[in-house]
Formats: C-alpha cells, structure tokens, sequence
C-alpha cells in the first residue's frame, strides 16, 4: 500500500499517538497526556540529561557492542533504534527516550563503536566505512535478541542510514517482529523481499535528493510482488523531516525539519507499533 502526499492537517500533540483515527491523542499505553509527556522530555534534553544509560550486549558472534538503553517502567515490547549517519549522538538518544515515555524499553547499538560527528565528511567516512551487513546481522540482531530477553516482542526503526539497515535487518534478523523506515533504503538489487515476514511501514520524503523516489517505488514494487505486510507514507518535505536539529543555516543542506509532517508520521509508527507490539 502506498499513501499518496499529504497536507499537514490534523496533527496530533506533540509527542503523541493517536489510538484510533480521530481520537484524542494519548502518548503511551499508560494513558500519559500528550502535552505532559512531550513536557518531560523537553525537560529532560534542556537539563542536558538522558533517561538511559550505556551497557554492553552480546551480538550472536560472540563479540561485545555498546548501546544507548533507555528503559520504559512496566514496559511490554522493546524497539531497536537505528542511528543517522552522524553516530550514536544526543538527538538519537532522544529518539529512544521518547519510545521509552511512551511505553517501549529503547536500545540504540553502537554502531561506530563511540564516534559520532556534525560534520557531513566525516560522517560519510564513518558510513562508508561500515559493513551493513554485518551491523544488521550481528549488531543490530544483537540489540533484538538483547531486547528480547526482557520480554515479548520487538520492533526495529531508523533514519536515514539507520532505514537503509532497517529494510536490512527485516531480512537478516528473524527475530524482529516490525519495522518502521524513516527515509532510508539500500539498493533495491540487495533486497531480498521474499525473506520479510514481519510488517513494515516506511515515511518517504518526496523532496529527498539523499534517496530518489524512483527506487523507493522499485522498493515497494518488490514489497508489494513478495506479499510483504507494507504501508508506506509519502510526505511534502525534504530529508530527515522528523531530525529536530535540521535547523537553521548550520543543518545540512538537503535536509530540514517539518514538525507537522514529523508529528503525523511519529502518530502513525505509534499506531504501528502498539497493534504489532501488542
């Protein structure tokens, strides 16, 4: 299924969900009011402070990685989030301490195993230099497995790089249960959609020169021929709409930030996730 572009009318509070097409918005299975969960989080990154902590998680080689976890209290279903290109940095933190206000324990591996970057060269390097495979098949099932052990089901998001490793890891990692791409695909030869057996949703910029919508639509024919549970939403806007710090004159230049497309898409992912996670 593919929604066409969209105006941004409707959107909900920030931070939250919506339980039903229409309903008020309510930001966590816990029934947390949208604009008091979007409050301490906002209080939480201007004291400059996390709601995780680091640990280390065994990827199933045998070998160790580091990652960002931020727990939720009573959690039932966890989500592995994948970083953009730039690392393991305080916006993508951030991006785990939301889903976990919002219900779900969130662990972020480490994939540049502790180096990260506001510099575009340098994170094209840090890129360039990692072996996707190997990130969605040992870190990223790593973080799964990790997740899994702390109860019933696990999803797997990420932006930008972090969508490419998504479709990845959809493939690679049997045990995810759901995965949501934010603006990301690797190159559609490589994917083996006949091997996804877990629904995925995608958020699309039609603005994006980082990925040309017509692999996108090579992507989700191939999605759409091997009978893969998909949903994806295109939306008027430019790469990396739902990254917060793609502002101002120092943001890279094809990106920016759209609040009222990132709010609609973040409503739909929590939809997603709360009828595939239980």
């Amino acid at each position: 299924m593919r929604a066409q572009d969209e105006h941004p009318t409707n959107a909900a509070a920030p931070g939250g969900r919506l339980d039903a097409e229409g309903a008020t918005p309510v930001y966590s299975r816990h029934g947390l009011a949208a604009d008091a969960a979007s409050g301490m989080l906002s209080n939480i990154h201007r004291e400059n402070r996390t709601m995780g902590s680091t640990i280390t998680y065994a990827r199933p080689d045998g070998r160790s990685v580091q990652g960002y976890l931020a727990t939720a209290p009573d959690a039932t279903a966890s989500v592995v989030v994948i970083q953009e290109w730039w690392g393991l940095n305080a916006q993508i933190r951030g991006v785990a301490d939301r889903l976990a206000l919002a219900g779900y324990n969130a662990l972020v591996p480490d994939l540049y195993r502790g180096r990260s970057t506001v510099e575009a060269e340098e994170a094209h390097h840090l890129m360039s230099g990692l072996d996707f495979a190997d990130a969605a098949a040992q870190d990223v099932r790593g973080a799964v497995l990790y997740l899994k052990a702390l109860g019933a089901k696990v999803a797997v998001t990420g932006f930008c790089m972090g969508g490419a490793l998504t479709v990845l890891s959809s493939i690679l990692v049997p045990e995810m249960d759901a995965g949501v791409v934010w603006y990301g695909l690797p190159p559609v030869d490589l994917v083996d959609a006949g091997k996804i057996r877990v629904p995925l949703m995608a958020h699309w910029a039609t603005q994006d020169a980082a990925f040309a919508l017509a692999d996108v639509d090579r992507l989700e024919h191939k999605l759409r021929a091997a009978g893969v549970a998909y949903t994806g939403h295109r939306y008027l806007a430019h790469h990396a709409f739902a990254n917060e710090t793609a502002v101002g004159p120092g943001r890279l230049a094809m990106t920016q930030y759209d609040p009222a497309w990132a709010q609609i898409a973040w409503d739909r992912s929590m939809r997603f996730l709360g009828h595939h996670l239980g």
